[in-house]
């Protein structure tokens, strides 16, 4: 802008000391220049109003809706919850805890691990314990004693009796402790650092 009004000026003093021809010529150029500077004039206001427009884009999604409408608190979803009474939390064991539990001939559990047969075919387990795969059957606490014991070859713990759940990590233990309590099992126990903590602090293995 500085350099037009500086342009228009030297223009406009030229213009008053040259002769008529020369002064067309120079008014003629005169033009130009106003007219290149107000189009740039409307070419900076156009595009500010395009950064704008796009910021207002940016901020709300569509210019098309109104700011009202894009502000709208959304309504916020129904909801719901169960009138059941939901199941006792799991006790939690650790190693130490599970080592004594184990070697006490007074105290009698169920120690169930949940991995796949060929996982322990491939680590063994922890003494005692006994398989109910939670992946490929998931419906191991649900189904007959009946039916379990055709399915597995052994009988299935109790509803009663005290059961500890472990697996390689204590994913599928949380979730098999969680299908067994669903299923009437009153008292279970989960060991959440499972197989890979059992290994790892050098507990005895049964293959």
């Amino acid at each position: 802008m500085a350099a037009a009004r500086h342009s228009l000026t030297s223009l406009a003093a030229r213009t008053a000391a040259a002769p008529s021809s020369l002064r067309a010529h120079a008014a003629h150029q005169q033009r130009r220049l106003v007219h290149a500077q107000l189009s740039g004039s409307v070419f900076n206001t156009a595009a500010r109003r395009r950064g704008q427009a796009q910021g207002l884009t940016a901020t709300f999604g569509c210019l098309s809706r109104s700011p009202r409408a894009v502000l709208a608190p959304r309504a916020q979803p129904r909801e719901y919850y169960s009138t059941e009474k939901a199941p006792a939390e799991s006790k939690i064991w650790d190693f130490e805890g599970l080592s004594k539990l184990i070697e006490d001939p007074k105290h009698k559990i169920a120690l169930i691990d949940v991995r796949e047969p060929g996982e322990l075919q491939q680590t063994g387990k922890i003494p005692g314990a006994v398989n109910i795969p939670i992946t490929t059957s998931p419906d191991s606490f649900h189904i007959s004693e009946e039916e379990f014991e055709d399915r597995f070859g052994y009988p299935r713990p109790s509803p009663d009796t005290e059961v500890v759940i472990y697996c390689k990590a204590g994913v599928r233990g949380r979730a098999a402790a969680k299908l067994a309590q669903d299923a009437g099992w009153t008292n279970v126990g989960e060991y959440p650092g499972s197989w890979l903590d059992w290994f790892e602090k050098g507990g005895k293995v049964e293959r």
